[in-house]
């Protein structure tokens, strides 16, 4: 089954891996007892970077899956209902 961020999927998980990297430094800042503000300032790049890929398949889903299901009129409101229920979750 193809996904509607396959094209995007490289990418996608070379950001996924450096954002990997981030928590891990951010786990031995934790262990080296760094500096407070050195430590939320790399959590808030961490959230900041999960929220863009999170953005980048929202896209992915809006323009292909959705945007399918809209075409087709196939489930139509079902995939409205999906995407709000994701967004709402999404913007908790």
């Amino acid at each position: 089954m193809t996904h509607s961020y396959s094209r995007e999927k490289p990418d996608l998980l070379a950001r996924l891996r450096r954002i990997e990297g981030q928590i891990r430094g951010v786990q031995k800042m934790l262990d080296e007892d760094r500096y407070c503000i050195d430590v939320l300032t790399q959590l808030s790049a961490i959230k900041q970077a999960t929220h863009a890929v999170a953005l980048s398949v929202l896209q992915a889903h809006t323009r292909g899956c959705v945007a399918s299901a809209i075409r087709d009129e196939y489930s139509e409101e079902d995939k409205i209902t999906e995407l709000m229920e994701v967004i709402r979750q999404f913007t908790k």
